[in-house]
């Protein structure tokens, strides 16, 4: 597999004139961010980091990964609806981890008046990447679900043009007939017009709630323009507008700038620093109303690396999802190995383990974006500090999945051209749409391949470390 496109990879001449090709069609296809300098202004944009060449993935963990995608929703669905097991889970992180504490005293406050919501919208993305065994086989092996602001379902949509035109111009026309279509922004959106559907208003809008600084709005604006084209309004706030001008109705409908909201789209409100005093007021009216949110905080804690590692525990998936064994068969088959930090015997014994081999593990703490796990002498320096503390247990310890680099050229603006030895990460795209106790929809919307050099240990697009890739399948 490492060995892909070596007759490519040897013509410098060839791959500097693919490059340039490869930015064109980028630009024109409309794989866009706005630039760092002027992060709200689209008067000066750049083309979003992609690999020049397709990444090959083995056809078999391809298929595997959509095959349990729906397995993946159902789960998902089915944690936000069991308080008790969220209570369970949870109970030593928010001990220690206030932002998961806060999200969790929003859920239960508003559990306590009764939730007026009865559309239930999830779209989330299950990222993998696939563990090369000693022996050379490799397996499908999940790093994580992201139940909120899952990204670049909109710019992936672009990405598979732009490669099979560079393979064209490479003399690989056989190959770029190979590369698959993909449009996870029109999936996305077909879910996000279902639960509009559902709310039962023609005049209702969706709303975007979204980032003061918004790099990413091609991005959003992908499933955006498929919500305009089946008339559907859309509006764009942030937590901001919607302290100082939202409100709710005596029956809990959402109003913002004397517009009723059907649904809420998240793309912001996953880390600590998107929250102010303002702001957590806000999220709590957003929760306490009518709308349809995407996700609502219920789901949004199911997204919690804690649940991530519960879930590995023995007959936790069969109460989850009673009656359903090829379901957790398929699932369980994804997972490697999570361990528990809580104070007592079994998580003393797993710090220790990870201090004396710090290559093989991961720290990860509850939150999502990128960027923030920790690998090799910084986890053995961050345990051995808290090993003893009760903050060990707002992290969770996962085996270091080791896939087999191959080569690739990363095309970032202002960067030099030159060849990397990279690995993938592959994500799964889920959606659904639960009416009270019946799932109306439930469907896989496509995937994300993200690419990065193998001396960066964490962090995606948005961070600036993963660039777009679209797959080759073998």
């Amino acid at each position: 597999m490492a060995a892909q496109w070596e007759d490519v990879l040897r013509e410098e001449a060839l791959v500097r004139e693919a490059a340039l090709l490869a930015v064109d069609t980028a630009l024109l296809a409309g794989v866009l961010m706005r630039t760092a300098e002027e992060p709200n202004a689209s008067e000066v944009v750049n083309y979003a980091p992609f690999t020049l060449l397709p990444s090959a993935v083995p056809n078999a963990l391809f298929e595997q990964a959509y095959a349990v995608q729906q397995d993946f929703n159902l789960l998902v669905d089915a944690i936000s609806q069991n308080k008790e097991f969220l209570e369970r889970t949870l109970a030593s992180t928010i001990k220690v981890d206030d932002f998961t504490a806060r999200l969790f005293r929003i859920y239960t406050q508003v559990l306590e008046e009764g939730l007026a919501q009865s559309v239930f919208l999830g779209i989330n993305r299950s990222d993998y990447m696939f563990d090369c065994g000693a022996d050379g086989t490799q397996a499908l092996k999940q790093i994580e679900i992201n139940t909120i602001a899952a990204s670049f379902g909109g710019l992936t949509s672009r990405t598979p043009d732009v490669h099979r035109q560079v393979l064209k111009m490479l003399g690989k026309a056989e190959e770029a007939s190979r590369l698959l279509p993909n449009n996870p922004s029109q999936g996305l959106a077909l879910g996000i017009a279902k639960a509009w559907e559902l709310y039962g208003s023609q005049s209702a809008v969706v709303m975007f709630l979204v980032e003061d600084v918004q790099r990413n709005i091609f991005d959003q604006r992908c499933i955006e323009n498929e919500l305009w084209s089946r008339n559907i309004r859309v509006i764009r706030k942030r937590f901001r507008d919607v302290f100082e001008k939202g409100s709710l109705d005596d029956a809990r409908r959402l109003y913002i700038d004397g517009q009723e909201v059907a649904v809420v789209y998240y793309r912001e409100g996953y880390v600590p620093q998107n929250y102010d005093p303002q702001n957590w007021e806000a999220r709590l009216l957003l929760e306490r109303s009518r709308a349809a949110k995407c996700p609502d905080i219920a789901t949004q804690l199911a997204g919690t690396k804690k649940v991530q590692q519960e879930l590995t525990r023995p007959g936790i998936l069969e109460t989850l999802l009673p009656g359903r064994a090829a379901s957790v068969a398929r699932i369980r088959a994804t997972f490697t190995g999570l361990y528990s930090l809580d104070l007592g015997e079994e998580g003393d014994k797993v710090a220790a383990r990870a201090i004396a081999a710090p290559d093989n593990f991961v720290l990860k703490p509850q939150r999502e974006g990128g960027g923030n796990n920790l690998y090799g002498e910084e986890l053995r320096h961050v345990l051995e500090k808290i090993k003893d503390s009760p903050e060990r247990t707002s992290y969770i310890l996962m085996d270091k999945i080791k896939p087999q680099p191959s080569k690739n050229y990363l095309l970032r603006s202002h960067s030099p051209l030159k060849v990397s030895e990279c690995i993938s990460e592959l994500g799964i795209f889920g959606v659904y749409v639960r009416q009270g106790k019946e799932m109306v929809m439930n469907e896989s919307a496509g995937h994300l391949l993200r690419t990065k050099a193998i001396e960066h240990a964490d962090g995606g697009v948005a961070a600036g470390v993963a660039v777009l890739d679209t797959p080759f399948l073998v």
